[in-house]
């Protein structure tokens, strides 16, 4: 698959990214010159031990931490040339999160939930529902629509976040442990509903993942160890 070389081919890249931390007397070091450029439509995975700073590197590449040196471009665009609004609103637009627990919220139904990006950029409501049901639809829930939460399998929850990341159908979507709080069966369909729906509108994968099965199934295979991200063979 095509791998680009400068960030402005790029959906998503980053440059000579650190991150290190002050701890009593010492400063720890989490991420160390990182490098990084993610094509259209590719699927990535990112793995390695517990503590080894994937979901920090994660929360760089989406825009919800700040690197202490480096930069992180969407698009060709350095995020930290922005002010928060416009962080923001390039977040809304070109990103979307799954998380291992969906982060739902319980008061709304599956329908406002994965609505919710596309009513915060200021789609009307009726827009912004019509694209929801068919994204649901797409991920096996038309008949759930207007069931909260709480009435949802944790397979189902997990569906309506995907749906949720993929509303305002973005370059990029960043995957922490999408799959680590389900059952094997449940697992292995929202793992093939991921791919097919990369497979079908070109958005790209960030996955950080403890499961080797499906790091297997991405383009690329990155391990993060002692701050630093080295690429094995898929």
């Amino acid at each position: 698959m095509h791998n680009p070389s400068t960030p402005e081919d790029s959906v998503l890249a980053c440059r000579n990214l650190h991150k290190s931390f002050v701890q009593g007397p010492e400063q720890l070091t989490i991420l160390n010159d990182i490098n990084l450029d993610i094509g259209r439509g590719e699927r990535i995975s990112i793995v390695g031990p517990s503590g080894a700073g994937k979901t920090t590197l994660l929360h760089m590449l989406g825009g919800l931490d700040t690197p202490s040196q480096g930069s992180v471009l969407v698009r060709g665009k350095d995020i930290a040339q922005m002010n928060d609004r416009e962080r923001s609103r390039l977040r809304n637009r070109e990103l979307g999160f799954v998380y291992q627990f969906h982060h739902l919220l319980a008061e709304f139904s599956a329908l406002e939930n994965a609505a919710m990006p596309l009513l915060i950029a200021g789609e009307k409501r009726a827009q912004a529902f019509a694209k929801s049901i068919e994204l649901l639809e797409r991920v096996g829930l038309g008949h759930r629509l207007q069931h909260r939460p709480a009435q949802l399998s944790g397979g189902e929850r997990q569906r309506v976040a995907i749906a949720r990341a993929l509303a305002n159908s973005p370059a990029c979507v960043l995957l922490d442990e999408p799959t680590g709080n389900l059952d094997g069966d449940t697992a292995a369909s929202v793992q093939a509903l991921l791919l097919e729906l990369n497979r079908e509108l070109q958005t790209s994968l960030v996955i950080v993942t403890h499961d080797m099965q499906l790091a297997h199934r991405m383009d690329r295979i990155l391990t993060l160890a002692d701050g630093r991200l080295q690429e094995t063979a898929a």
